[in-house]
Parts: structure tokens; C-alpha cells; sequence
């Protein structure tokens, strides 16, 4: 499916819930939030019926997500049904890694192809402090349990954050991290802070910066050429590395010109933008009892209208939409990351 811009947007990220078993601080608050009633989240096979359709309209590529998608019984089986769909491609996952080791056979014996999990820290009380209360030891079971899976891509995520009180140890903070690397593991991504909900109230640090440490404990990388993975990654190598590093900089290199990606929210809302809360509201057509073209014309006009580019800190020319709206007009999403899957 051709956007309005000439992007290809073949790959939906969906989430399947909002509830989430840690409650980390850029993304949902200490007393958590009100959970969506299980009923009000869409089915497996109303997601499945949303994949089907927009596989009809080029997503080759799946990923779930939450809040944390391993807390929804049964996640597997969903993986399976995907799977079966003609068009798609591949079926992926992000999760916080803390479910994962109990999960991994149910899901790679339904045909999951890789798997991204969330570790920001492997000091076991600062991973406490950002997760509140969470079990580093854990996560990286469940990255055991993954790594260990012959043709299973797996990568860790790592959101850099500035101003938590570590006596000036950050630094060596993402060098540890990058040995998961080194050591073969997975490719470790670090990601900029993204403004948004909890988000906003936090400082993260860019990937030229933590390149730049990485480059003094392991020396000069080689950029790595061509596309890796389903996203925007731009990924090094290390001397001596079995694995790559990469960065996702939305904010200061933003890449929104080739962005690929929708996102289907657990109820049912199709945001062709994360940082806009304009969408397209399927979980009422799919329970008025819409047929699939009416489903599809309306999937088909929220990839058209995706907007050029978000607007993330940063005072840019703003292309237009086809109503000849301004991009910076758009209403701006205002919910925790956990309910709208980013």
C-alpha cells in the first residue's frame, strides 16, 4: 500500500494489551493506569480478520505488542494464526523478556521469527528502580531462553536515560549492555526517548552520544549498509563483536521519509502516526457488523493519509495531509505508551 507520500507501509505493529506486569517510569505511572475491560479489547480473531485485510493491502510484516503482549493468555496461538494468513511474511514480538522463558516454546513451535525484549539496565537495582520492582535476572532468562533458539532473531531494546543516579557510572552502563553483543547474544539497540505520555517528563541521550562511548571502550565501528530488520535501525560493528549495535534516533535523525508502519491499537484504533491521535476506529465497523470491503476501504484510507512526519521537539516545514491539513495541526496523542502500543 502506497501512503500519500510514496512510503510503502507494510508492517503493523499491534498491540494486544494494555496491562503490563512492571511499571516503568517513562511509561506508566507507579500506580499503574486503569485497565481496558477485557471485553472492550479486540479478539484474536477480530485481529486476525485486521491482519488478513491489510495483508490484502501489502502488510507483510506483524508485530505484537502491549503493554506487555505475554501477560494475554494464549499469545502463542495468536502468533500461530497469523502465521497462516496468505502475505504475511513474519510474525514478531517485543516484550520485556520477565514471561518470556516459559513462553518461548509455545511461540517458536507456532512459527514466531524474532523477538525484541525491553532491557534498559543490568545492574539489578537500577533495573528495580526504572521497571519498579522488576527482576533484571528474569529478562535475561527469558534472552537465555531466546538466544538459544537456532534461527530465532533476537535483539535487546535499551532506552538511555540521563538523570537517575548511578555516581557517574552511565556510561559504563551501555558499555555492559553492549557486550550482550560482543558476546553474541543479540544486536543491541539503543532508542531515543520518545516525547510522549510519561516520556516527556524524562531526558534520554541520543545515539551519536552513546556511540561515542561505545567507540572509546571498543574502539572505531564499521557502519553496517543496507536495510537490517523491519524498522529504522541504523546499525554498527564492532571489532571482535559477534552481534551489531544499533540506534533508533526519532528525534535527532528523524527518518519519518521512509517509515514503513502503522500501529493497531488493543481496541481496536488504527494510528498511522504515534505521536498523532487521529486514526481510524475498526473495533466499531468490526462489531456493527461491517464487511470486509468496508473495513478495507476504511484500513485503506488511513495508510493513504499517514502524515509526513511527527513533529517531536523539533520546528520543521510541515507537509500537508490530503484534506490539506497541516501535519502540525494534527491533535497530538496524549496517552501513556502502554495504551496505544508504540
Amino acid at each position: 500500500m502506497i501512503d500519500q507520500f510514496g512510503r510503502n507501509v507494510d508492517y503493523m505493529r499491534v498491540s494486544v494489551t494494555d496491562r503490563c506486569n512492571l511499571r516503568c517510569v517513562y511509561c506508566m505511572p507507579a500506580e499503574g493506569v486503569a485497565s481496558v475491560p477485557h471485553h472492550q479489547i479486540l479478539s484474536f480473531d477480530e485481529i486476525a480478520r485486521v491482519c488478513r485485510i491489510g495483508a490484502e493491502l501489502g502488510i507483510r510484516k506483524i508485530k505484537l505488542t502491549g503493554g506487555e503482549p505475554l501477560v494475554r493468555r494464549g499469545l502463542p496461538e495468536l502468533v500461530g494464526m497469523l502465521k497462516e494468513i496468505t502475505g504475511i511474511e513474519q510474525v514478531t514480538l517485543t516484550t520485556n523478556g520477565t514471561l518470556l522463558k516459559e513462553q518461548i516454546n509455545g511461540l517458536i513451535s507456532n512459527g514466531l521469527d524474532a523477538v525484541n525484549i525491553s532491557i534498559d539496565t543490568l545492574d539489578p537495582e537500577r533495573y528495580r528502580e526504572i521497571t519498579r520492582g522488576g527482576s533484571v535476572e528474569k529478562a535475561l532468562e527469558g534472552l537465555d531462553a531466546a538466544a538459544a533458539v537456532p534461527c530465532l532473531s533476537v535483539k535487546v531494546n535499551c532506552v538511555p536515560l540521563k538523570g537517575m543516579d548511578l555516581n557517574g557510572a552511565e556510561d559504563e552502563e551501555y558499555i555492559r549492555l553492549a557486550l550482550l553483543a560482543k558476546e553474541g547474544k543479540a544486536d543491541v539497540r539503543f532508542i531515543e526517548m520518545m516525547p510522549i505520555g510519561l516520556g516527556k517528563s524524562f531526558a534520554g541521550r541520543g545515539g551519536d552520544e552513546i556511540l561515542g562511548i561505545l567507540e572509546k571502550a571498543y574502539g572505531k565501528a564499521d557502519l553496517c549498509t543496507g536495510r537490517i530488520g523491519n524498522g529504522p535501525a541504523e546499525y554498527v560493528q564492532f571489532p571482535g563483536f559477534r552481534k551489531r549495535i544499533g540506534f533508533i534516533s526519532a528525534v535527532s535523525h528523524q527518518f519519518c521519509g521512509g517509515c514503513n508502519r502503522v500501529r493497531l491499537t488493543s481496541e481496536g484504533y488504527l494510528k498511522p502516526c504515534l505521536q498523532y491521535e487521529s486514526g481510524t476506529d475498526l473495533k466499531t465497523l468490526l462489531r456493527g457488523g461491517a464487511g470486509d470491503p468496508e473495513i478495507r476501504a476504511a484500513m485503506e484510507k488511513a495508510f493513504y493519509e499517514k502524515p509526513a512526519h511527527h513533529q517531536f521537539g523539533v520546528n520543521r516545514q510541515f507537509g500537508k495531509n490530503s484534506q490539506g491539513k497541516s501535519c502540525a495541526e494534527e491533535a497530538l496523542e496524549t496517552k501513556e505508551m502502554s495504551r496505544i502500543g508504540g
